[in-house]
């Protein structure tokens, strides 16, 4: 049988747009004499579409679109996914159409996302199929990681996904199929999602295993693609599923490049702007911007004050230069000091502390968003997962935005990614804003250590305590400091607030703030 796997990128609700995407592909896979096609888990609506789901019209349109889908399937099978209402609630289900019919709906047992809990009610879970005399099982979702011992009679399982991006998640995620294909000794399909959908992103990968376990099909990452796999073909060449370190790193490029681009365009957006400072971070948001928008989409604003550094202010404007994108040096001393004479009345007479810090950043985003207002260009944040897990950031200042790219990336990774990207276009990112020690600049001689040993170390206690999980006691019996174990788990607890306040921040990791770690905003624990 001739599996035509069309991994596409979706837009939530709209449904016009994915019908027409499905049907051309369906076509493509009657070019190529394909016996089926088949498509992501609820291709028809996009995901994750929340409270859509709970809307009747909403799910009539689907229907809707599936029948128009299925009037085009003449000579040829298809299954697609897309949210179908029963008398229990909304199910997320893969529909088989045969000769023009939609013959039945195999639905999703194990609702597993948080993204998905409350909208989507179980359904019995997988089942067997005839399709062009090949018995298959149709399997939706992360049902796949949870069923085992399919009937011997079985060639093929099918599995219809939308799995999003994380980072570590693509070497589990194809260990499990393999050994699935191995111990079942049947062939194995998966057809993912791709493109950005708010927060999430999913990164395609769709592939094949055959009957052996090797896997012989692996379509590309975060970009649509169709390919036609083959069960008959007895002996296929094998791939390999790419977990380099230097590879991690350019997935989570391109999982950042994808995720921003497709905010913008899925939303109408076109042009960004951003705060140029001299630092790492937002010298990784600007090239990522580029890459993802172009370079005459992007605008910068350099916002010296009169505690930045003569070198930051030449580090920005060589950034902009470098990636080719305009840019205006906006010193705010002035407005500074104007705003710290006009609050003397209200606070004067007090020594200079966090305040007159914080006041900096915050007459920054009102410039950018000034900016933004003005001429259309949405302003990106440029935070790392470092600084807003301790609470590095100034709440209604540099945590401003309409967009994260970065949110989810620790201090360690964004240098990461910042050298994979001057290996890909040629050292844009100058060596200084590389080499200098962090520093929010807010007063003279300030830096990051003064306040936290190195961040590597910080990093290493960071992702051990949100990823992991682990215990503050786990942590300090692996070989970490007693009192900066505890000072680090105090700041995290304690900025709460202000992750509750932060913009969309792209989900790139396997545990992000407010998703796979929700914390209460008001709790004592850990006091």
């Amino acid at each position: 049988m001739k599996i035509a796997i069309a991994q596409l990128n979706y837009t939530v609700g709209d449904i016009d747009g994915n019908t027409s995407k499905i049907i051309d592909s369906i076509n493509k896979a009657k070019e190529q004499h394909a016996d089926l096609v088949i498509f992501a888990e609820q291709a028809v609506s996009g995901t994750p579409a929340f409270d859509l789901l709970q809307k009747t019209t909403f799910l009539e349109l689907c229907e809707d679109a599936l029948v128009e889908i299925a009037s085009c399937c003449d000579g040829i099978a298809a299954i697609v996914g897309l949210p179908i209402l029963t008398e229990n609630g909304t199910v997320s289900a893969a529909a088989l159409i045969q000769d023009r019919k939609v013959l039945r709906y195999v639905g999703k047992k194990y609702i597993t996302a948080r993204r998905e809990m409350g909208f989507l009610v179980p359904s019995k879970g997988y089942e067997y199929a005839k399709i062009k005399g090949h018995k298959c099982v149709i399997i939706v979702g992360d049902d796949l990681s949870r069923e085992r011992d399919f009937d011997k009679s079985v060639d093929t399982i099918i599995s219809i996904n939308a799995r999003k991006y994380g980072k570590g998640k693509m070497s589990y995620r194809y260990e499990m199929m393999h050994n699935l294909a191995f111990v079942e000794g049947k062939n194995l399909v998966m057809v993912n999602q791709v493109g950005g959908s708010t927060d999430i992103v999913y990164d395609g990968t769709s592939g094949a295993f055959n009957s052996r376990g090797e896997l012989v099909l692996l379509m590309k990452h975060f970009q649509e693609d169709f390919q036609i796999f083959d069960t008959c073909l007895s002996r296929q060449k094998s791939v390999e599923v790419p977990t380099t370190n230097s590879m991690r790193t350019r997935l989570l490029y391109d999982a950042a490049v994808c995720g921003l681009h497709d905010f913008f365009a899925k939303n109408g957006y076109q042009k960004a702007c951003i705060g140029l400072s001299g630092g790492i971070d937002s010298a990784v948001v600007a090239a990522i911007a580029v890459e993802a928008l172009g370079r005459e989409n992007v605008h910068a604003l350099l916002m010296p004050s009169q505690f930045s550094s003569d070198h930051s202010v030449e580090d920005a404007r060589e950034v902009a230069e470098n990636l080719g994108i305009s840019y205006n040096v906006l010193p705010i001393t002035e407005i500074y000091k104007s705003t710290v004479d006009t609050l003397k009345p209200a606070i004067g007479g007090r020594e200079f502390d966090s305040t007159e810090e914080n006041i900096q950043p915050r007459i920054r985003t009102i410039l950018l968003m000034a900016l933004q207002n003005k001429t259309g260009h949405i302003l990106l944040n440029c935070s790392n997962k470092s600084e807003n897990a301790l609470g590095f950031c100034t709440l209604y200042g540099d945590t401003a935005g309409a967009f994260s790219p970065t949110g989810d990336l620790y201090k360690c990774e964004m240098y990461d990614v910042a050298r994979y990207i001057n290996r890909l276009h040629d050292n844009v990112i100058p060596d200084r804003v590389l080499d200098k020690e962090p520093s929010s600049e807010l007063h003279p001689g300030q830096k990051d250590s003064d306040i936290l040993p190195p961040y590597e170390v910080v990093d290493a206690i960071l992702y051990r305590m949100i990823e992991e999980g682990q215990h503050r006691e786990e942590i300090i019996n692996a070989g970490f400091d007693s009192e900066v174990v505890e000072k680090i788990h105090a700041m995290i607890m304690r900025n709460e607030k202000k992750r509750y306040q932060f913009p969309p921040v792209l989900r790139l990791s396997s545990c992000s703030f407010g998703h796979e770690r929700l914390m209460p905003l008001t709790n004592k624990y850990g006091d």
